[in-house]
Order: C-alpha cells, then sequence, then structure tokens
C-alpha cells in the first residue's frame, strides 16, 4: 500500500515587539548616594542653617526671568536677582532633607518647586535660565517623596525644558558657538537625565559633542576667550560643560574624555585654563574685548567688566567640577580652595 505524504503544519512565526530602551534613572545629577556620609561636615551644618532661616520664606517664583544683556538699575534686572534667589534656596531646602530626614525641609522644597513649576513660562534664554541646574538638582533629592500632583508639574517642566533647549540647537539659535550653547547643552542635559527618557539623553550627548567640537579649540583655547579676551568668559563656558559631563558620568556615560575629530576636548582645554590658576601664566581680563557690552558695563561701574588681573582662586568651582570628573585636578581644586576667602559650592563639597 502506498504510503501517504506527511503534511507539515506551516511553521507560524509570531512578530516580536521592538525591544524598548531603557530609560535611565531618573535624576539629573544628585542620585541616592548624595550627601552620604557628610552630615557633620562644616558644608552640611551650613546648608541646614540656611534652609533652617528659609522654612518660612515664601516662594517667589514669577513669570519670566531676564537679566542677560541687562545693565544694574533695570527693573526686570533687579526683580529677577531677587527672584533668582530662590534657586539656591530651594537646594539647600532639597539638601537639608537629604541630610536630616526632617520633613519641614522637605515640604518647604516641594512649596518652591511646585510654585516655579506653576508659575514660570520658559523663555530658553540660557543665560536667564542657567540657574535651574539648581532647581533640577533640587528636584533629584526631593520630587520621589512629593505628593504626586506636584510629582507630575515638576517631571512636564523638566521635559519642557529638554524638549525645549534641544529643538533650539537643532534650529539655529543665536549665540549658536558661544557659552550661550554651552548653558543651553547643559538644562538641556540635566533636564533630559531628569526626565530619564533615553531619546532625549541621545540628542544631548550629540548637541554635547557638536558644541565641544565649535567651541573649544585643538590647543585648549576657547572661542569666548578669542571673543571676549577674559578668562571669566571660559570658565562661564567650561563649568557647565563640565556639569553636562558630570550628569551622563553618574549615570554610567563617558563624556568628559571625548574629543571632537580635530583634537578639542574638555581635558585638554582644562590643561590649557590651569596654567593661569596655577600662576605659570597671567592674564589682564577684557583688554582687548570684542562686546561693546563689556565696556558698557564697565563704564556703568561693573568693576569686574573693566580690565585687571585674573586671580586664580576665581576658578575654584571650575577646577573643584573638575576633580570630580578627573583626579589629576584634585590637588589644584585644594590649592585654590586654600587661596580663595570662600569654599566651593556646598553641593560640590557634599557630592
Amino acid at each position: 500500500m502506498p504510503m501517504l505524504p506527511i503534511l507539515l503544519a506551516p511553521t507560524i512565526v509570531l512578530a516580536q515587539p521592538a525591544p524598548q530602551p531603557v530609560p535611565a534613572p531618573d535624576f539629573a545629577l544628585l542620585g541616592p548616594g548624595f550627601a552620604a556620609g557628610r552630615a557633620d561636615s562644616e558644608a552640611a551644618r551650613t546648608t541646614i542653617a540656611r534652609a533652617r532661616a528659609a522654612l518660612t520664606r515664601p516662594p517667589g517664583a514669577i513669570p519670566k526671568l531676564h537679566t542677560e544683556g541687562t545693565l544694574p538699575g533695570k527693573g526686570i534686572r533687579e526683580i529677577s536677582l531677587i527672584a533668582k534667589r530662590d534657586q539656591a534656596i530651594v537646594l539647600d531646602l532639597a539638601m537639608a532633607w537629604r541630610l536630616t530626614g526632617d520633613r519641614a525641609f522637605l515640604d518647604q522644597a516641594g512649596r518652591y518647586l511646585d510654585a516655579w513649576a506653576r508659575v514660570y513660562q520658559l523663555s530658553f534664554n540660557p543665560i536667564d535660565e542657567t540657574g535651574f541646574d539648581l532647581m533640577a538638582m533640587a528636584s533629584d533629592l526631593t520630587e520621589a517623596d512629593l505628593p504626586a500632583g506636584t510629582q507630575a508639574r515638576i517631571d512636564r517642566f523638566w521635559r519642557r525644558m529638554a524638549t525645549g533647549y534641544l529643538d533650539a540647537m537643532d534650529g539655529n539659535p543665536g549665540h549658536a558657538n558661544t557659552n550661550w550653547q554651552s548653558h543651553r547643552v547643559k538644562l538641556a542635559t540635566m533636564a533630559a537625565f531628569r526626565t530619564g527618557e533615553r531619546a532625549l539623553i541621545e540628542r544631548a550627548r550629540a548637541a554635547y559633542r557638536r558644541q565641544i567640537a565649535v567651541n573649544l579649540r585643538p590647543d585648549g583655547s576657547t572661542f569666548d576667550f578669542e571673543e571676549r579676551d577674559a578668562l571669566h568668559y571660559v570658565t562661564y563656558n567650561l563649568d557647565p560643560l563640565m556639569m553636562a559631563a558630570l550628569a551622563a558620568k553618574v549615570h554610567g556615560e563617558d563624556w568628559y574624555d571625548w574629543s571632537a575629530p580635530g583634537g578639542a576636548s574638555l581635558p585638554r582645554s582644562l590643561d590649557w585654563l590651569a596654567e593661569f590658576a596655577r600662576g605659570a601664566r597671567t592674564h589682564i581680563e577684557f583688554a582687548k574685548s570684542k562686546i561693546q557690552f563689556d565696556r558698557d558695563r564697565a563704564a556703568a561701574g561693573q568693576a569686574e567688566y573693566a580690565p585687571h588681573a585674573w586671580q586664580p582662586d576665581n576658578a575654584l568651582d571650575t577646577f573643584k567640577i573638575a576633580s570630580l570628573l578627573d583626579p589629576r585636578f584634585v590637588d589644584l581644586a585644594t590649592v585654590l580652595a586654600a587661596q580663595s576667602q570662600r569654599g566651593p559650592a556646598r553641593w560640590i563639597a557634599l557630592f
């Protein structure tokens, strides 16, 4: 009897869903271990005292901050400078909460963050808004313990900031290769890490690399130094780029060591600046600035914009941040701290 052919059932291949990117931990910079073991330090005691003094101070949120390009005595400038005090205060409150566990600090920090998330209308001027990095760090330390409604408003605020600055950098914003862009990169990066959204983080990384390539020079100098003839604007440019790199580092990414095809990199620019910070080279600030506004500010009585000898301890925070990225700068940061009449920013001391 002939054998009948065996009919095999067709193999059914089920489509597999595309793998979804794993979100990053949603903090900008100050992760779960921040300030661990530092509660008895001088920086902690100062922070707690300053936070306690702010427990009855109401938030001063306003719809718009504007100090960029303004001279002393202008109404919006003075109003903005008063409102900007909230940025340091809310970080003190948040750090005090993390240091002590006292809910009074948490609740007051939440009031400040909620007020700014409700009231402030982002302008995407990075000079006016650069101080929001302090509020991002305050969010890191408090948001998980705040009411759900407050959390949602704060999250929306950081998402708007990340997407707005990234969209601006994808376009053709003003001052696209100056320190302005470095501050855009900082704000976009920290806000992107606050959201934990990989797509935003990848866009921030690309923006960071573009700025390294166009703003920093292969010899270590910067575009801003050429334009402003001031090491003040070198530190004002490198600090935000390092903040972006530090935010990436605490999330396991090495942005700091990346070099542009032409050789420009953060380490090379910090080495260039270190020669001045160590006293091997000196500089007279603003003597040959190409920017008329620098001369206008000097004429208006802002002596820091008139020609004067740059002091190495002006780079204290710069090299304190650098030491968190690169141990080569620990000794220099220590020397500058000894020379300075002030300590570094307290969040750095507690990092």
